[in-house]
């Protein structure tokens, strides 16, 4: 019997959990009989308190699911000892004792290649073929086992022209299964209805793109003069999301007859550009409130905030009204999610500490974090050592939900405690930030040798 971390066994099993597993039982110990055919978890009752053992075998498309729950002891020790009896036992049996009749005709599979390597996407023939994102990769294929593909293009997409909006909707199944909430993929619009302890909201995700001319990206990138960047950041910037997010709004999802009177977010992430993610959010706040900060100091030194409205966004002959959350039939958005970290190196790590990937790797994360310090006008830098011992990260780290003020059917912030919130109170931005408020982080492999 072999003692998981709790990452390890979230990646492997965390998708099969109910939600009402937060209110009737705390998981305690995780363990697996060795070799992942059969895993376990020591739980304790929340109401009587006492313990028992929940084993965990695959079923016919490779999914974790409960096949045996131990009767309830009165100490953890007796827990354990009871599943170091359990985990062999069910690990001698036959697969096929753990199928349970439910199961979908096949799993969906990323990675078996449909297109020649020339055919393939940059980043996806990357993750498959170097060694150093080994960990992406196998934590990806954990994840492949639980994941529904409804309009059934997934894997095409994935592998080659829609790498990155793909990817994208998969850091949001990670941040869900994360929540333990229950996902229902029955519907092909919007891309993932969410059920939790906290009620019941949907989900549909879209991409800031490169502008294309003839079938060539004409992106340029991000200025490197002060002057032309914060242009870029006012102006082209809000121009970006603009169009994805009217596009959906366009839709109309809130007359389906599914949807009823539950709360609506639109998950968008910026593509636009390699590593724009990382410094495009700020536009993204100014294009949903119509709204800009401008920094001051009183005589005494303190920080002061003025927020001043915009009306509009203009790059050479296109022009966009700012305030996304005032337009026509916004209300219908209860909130827009984002993050600065939708990308392979965050699977890369995640992966990693979970214990995914090749021997030896290494990475270093740097970048900048919110200072405590309401008077502090600038963050402070930091790096760590992705590998190293104390290094923890969770899925929902990074992600930034900008919650709309006139929303009809507003989202409860509890449904992600974990993650950024941006709210208008009194006519100026008020964020909220549950953990350290990393800011536009870089991941690199320093100097090594990766052994296979």
């Amino acid at each position: 019997m072999e003692r998981l971390t709790e990452l390890r066994y979230d990646a492997l099993a965390g998708y099969a959990r109910s939600p009402w597993t937060w209110i009737t039982s705390n998981e305690l110990e995780w363990y697996s009989d060795g070799h992942e055919k059969v895993l376990g978890v020591i739980i304790q009752d929340t109401s009587d308190r006492d313990f028992a053992c929940v084993v965990m075998g695959r079923d016919r498309i490779g999914r974790y699911r409960a096949v045996h729950i131990s009767p309830f002891v009165k100490t953890v020790g007796r827990a354990r000892a009871e599943m170091s009896e359990l985990l062999p036992a069910y690990a001698l049996k036959d697969p096929i004792e753990f199928e349970q009749e439910d199961e979908p005709n096949a799993d969906v599979d990323f990675f078996t290649a449909i297109h020649d390597p020339a055919d393939q996407n940059p980043s996806f023939h990357e993750v498959t073929t170097r060694l150093e994102f080994s960990p992406a990769k196998d934590i990806m294929e954990a994840m492949m086992y639980y994941f529904q593909d409804p309009d059934g293009n997934f894997v095409e997409q994935f592998q080659s022209t829609a790498f990155n909006a793909r990817l994208w909707e998969l850091y949001l199944f990670a941040v869900l299964g994360e929540r333990r909430l229950y996902i229902d993929r029955d519907h092909p619009a919007p891309d993932y209805s969410c059920r939790g302890i906290g009620g019941e909201f949907f989900i549909e995700a879209v991409t800031a793109n490169p502008s294309m001319l003839g079938g060539v990206n004409v992106e340029t990138g991000r200025p490197t003069t002060s002057p032309e960047f914060e242009r870029y950041m006012e102006q082209y910037l809000p121009l970006k999301f603009s169009g994805p997010l009217t596009q959906k709004l366009r839709r109309r999802y809130w007359e389906e007859q599914h949807i009823g009177d539950r709360p609506i977010l639109l998950a968008i992430a910026d593509y636009h550009y390699p590593g724009s993610q990382k410094w495009s959010q700020s536009a993204l706040a100014r294009y949903l409130y119509g709204l800009v900060h401008q920094l001051e100091r009183d005589a005494a030194g303190h920080l002061i905030i003025k927020w001043i409205p915009i009306q509009e966004h203009v790059w050479g002959s296109k022009r966009v009204q700012s305030g996304f959350f005032h337009l026509p039939d916004a209300e219908h958005i209860s909130a827009v999610i984002s993050t600065r970290e939708a990308d392979i190196w965050k699977f890369n790590r995640m992966g990693l500490k979970a214990g995914f990937g090749a021997a030896g790797i290494q990475m270093v994360r740097v970048g900048t974090r919110c200072v405590p310090d309401p008077d502090a006008s600038e963050p402070e830098p930091f790096a760590v050592e992705v590998h190293g011992p104390d290094y923890e990260e969770a899925w929902i780290d990074g992600l930034e939900i900008y919650h709309n003020p006139n929303a009809l059917h507003p989202l409860d912030p509890q449904a992600f405690p974990g993650a950024v919130h941006h709210l208008l109170e009194e006519g100026r931005i008020v964020t909220y930030f549950n953990g350290e408020g990393m800011f536009g982080t870089e991941t690199f492999f320093p100097n090594q040798a990766v052994r296979p």
